[in-house]
C-alpha cells in the first residue's frame, strides 16, 4: 500500500474545514449501544476462546488419557484372563468333582460313605431280593491269583443263568476295578441240559494256547465261573465246531471236570490306589477251619496278599456247634469299629461259608456292632464276595 503524502498538520487543518456534526442522541442511548456493541463482540470471542482453551487442555490431557487407557485396558485384561482362568479352574474343579461324585456313586456297595457309615462289600441276602447273583473270576494285573467280582443281576425274563451270564460279562470293568481285562471271553458258551454240560467253542485263532500263566488262568476261569454260578460239572470244548481244544502245555483237551474246591482263607487284596481291599481266597486249601483261621493272621507275599484278621481282629479259639461257628476275642486287645474291622469280619464270615457253616456269632465282643453287623447275636454268612454294579 502506498503511503500518505498528507502530514498531520494538513489533515487536522482539512478535518477543521469540514461542515460540524450535531448528535442529538441522549447520553444514556450512547452509552447502551456502546455497551450493546461490547458484548457482541465477547460474544463473538468466548466460544473461540473456549475452543482454543478445549484444544489447550486436550492437548495437555490426551497423553495421561491415553496411559490411563491403556493401563485400564491392561488391568480389564489382566482381570478377564483372571477371571477366565478362574473360570477354567471351576470349571476343572467341577469337572472333576462331579466325576469323583459319578466314581462315588458306582462304588457305593464298597466304599465309605460321606457320614462316615461302613459298608459291607460283599452280597448278603437281604441285598438280592428277586434278582441273581453272578460271580465273574478275574486274574489280577499279575496273573498270580483269581479276584471273585460279584454283581446282583434283576431279569424278569425266564432266562438260563449262562444266557445272563453271557450277556452281563461285556459290562465289566476289570481295569477301571484295579484288576486285569479278561472278558469277554473269546469263546462261545452254550447249556447243554441233555448231558448237564457247558459246551465251549473257540475260535481258530483263540490265544488261550499261548503260555502256560494264560492257558492256566483260562481253565481255572472257566471252572470257578461254572461252579460258583451253577452246579454244572462237566466241560465240553470244541474249536470252529469241531471236537477239542489245543493248549499248548496242556496239550488237547475235548472234556473237563468241573471241580467245586472249598475250605479256603480269605485274605486282603489291594489294588492299585485301593483304600478298601477285595476278599480273595487262599489258592491252598485247609483241612479244618482252625487252620485257615491260623493262616488269615499272616500274609502271603508271594501272591500280594495281606493277613486280614491281624490286627484287626484278634481271634483267640473258634469251635462249632450246628453249622455255626462261636467265636472268643482276645480279652488283651480290642475292637475298633471301622472299614477295616469290617472286612476282617466279613472276611471271617467268607472263611465260615467255605467250611459248610451258615452263622457266626462272637461270644466275647467288647464293641456290640461294626457297621450295620450287629455282634451282640449271630449273622449269617454271605451269599458271594466283592459287590459290584455293572451300570
Amino acid at each position: 500500500m502506498k503511503k500518505s503524502e498528507w502530514s498531520d498538520k494538513q489533515l487536522e487543518e482539512l478535518l477543521r474545514q469540514m461542515p460540524k456534526i450535531q448528535d442529538d442522541r441522549n447520553p444514556r442511548d450512547i452509552y447502551q449501544n456502546l455497551s450493546i456493541k461490547k458484548t457482541k463482540i465477547k460474544q463473538w470471542l468466548l466460544p473461540g476462546l473456549a475452543t482454543a482453551c478445549a484444544l489447550l487442555i486436550f492437548f495437555i490431557l490426551v497423553p495421561k488419557l491415553m496411559v490411563g487407557t491403556q493401563y485400564s485396558e491392561d488391568k480389564a485384561s489382566q482381570k478377564n484372563a483372571s477371571s477366565g482362568q478362574e473360570m477354567q479352574t471351576a470349571d476343572e474343579d467341577s469337572s472333576i468333582a462331579l466325576k469323583k461324585e459319578d466314581d462315588n456313586l458306582k462304588a457305593k456297595t464298597f466304599s465309605a460313605a460321606e457320614n462316615n457309615e461302613l459298608l459291607k462289600t460283599a452280597v448278603y441276602d437281604d441285598d438280592v431280593d428277586n434278582g441273581r447273583v453272578l460271580t465273574y473270576w478275574i486274574p489280577d494285573p499279575q496273573a498270580q491269583i483269581l479276584v471273585p467280582v460279584s454283581t446282583i443281576v434283576n431279569d424278569s425274563n425266564d432266562k438260563s443263568w449262562l444266557t445272563i451270564f453271557n450277556e452281563n460279562m461285556v459290562s465289566l470293568k476289570e481295569e477301571e476295578w484295579g484288576l486285569s481285562e479278561f472278558y469277554p471271553l473269546n469263546a462261545t458258551l452254550r447249556l447243554d441240559n441233555k448231558n448237564k454240560a457247558v459246551l465251549v467253542d473257540v475260535p481258530s485263532t483263540h490265544q488261550y494256547g499261548q503260555g502256560s500263566t494264560t492257558e492256566t488262568n483260562f481253565m481255572n476261569v472257566l471252572q470257578k465261573d461254572i461252579s460258583s454260578n451253577s452246579h454244572i460239572k462237566k466241560i465240553q470244548f470244541s474249536t470252529n465246531g469241531e471236537p477239542g481244544i489245543e493248549l499248548g502245555n496242556l496239550g488237547r483237551k475235548e472234556q473237563i471236570e468241573v471241580v467245586q474246591k472249598k475250605n479256603h482263607a480269605f485274605f486282603f487284596y489291594f489294588s492299585k490306589d485301593s483304600e478298601i481291599p477285595y476278599l480273595v481266597p487262599s489258592v491252598k486249601t485247609y483241612t479244618d477251619i482252625n487252620r485257615a483261621l491260623e493262616a488269615m493272621k499272616n500274609d502271603q507275599p508271594l501272591l500280594g496278599l495281606k493277613s486280614s484278621l491281624f490286627p484287626a481282629l484278634p481271634i483267640k479259639d473258634v469251635s462249632i456247634k450246628e453249622k455255626t461257628l462261636f467265636v472268643t476275642i482276645d480279652e488283651n486287645s480290642s475292637l475298633r469299629e471301622d472299614q477295616v474291622t469290617i472286612n476282617a469280619y466279613e472276611s471271617l464270615l467268607l472263611t465260615a461259608k467255605e467250611f459248610g457253616l451258615e452263622k457266626v456269632i462272637i461270644k466275647n465282643s467288647p464293641i456290640k456292632k461294626i457297621g450295620t453287623f450287629n455282634l451282640s447275636k449271630e449273622n449269617k454268612v454271605p451269599r458271594a464276595p466283592n459287590l459290584r454294579t455293572l451300570q
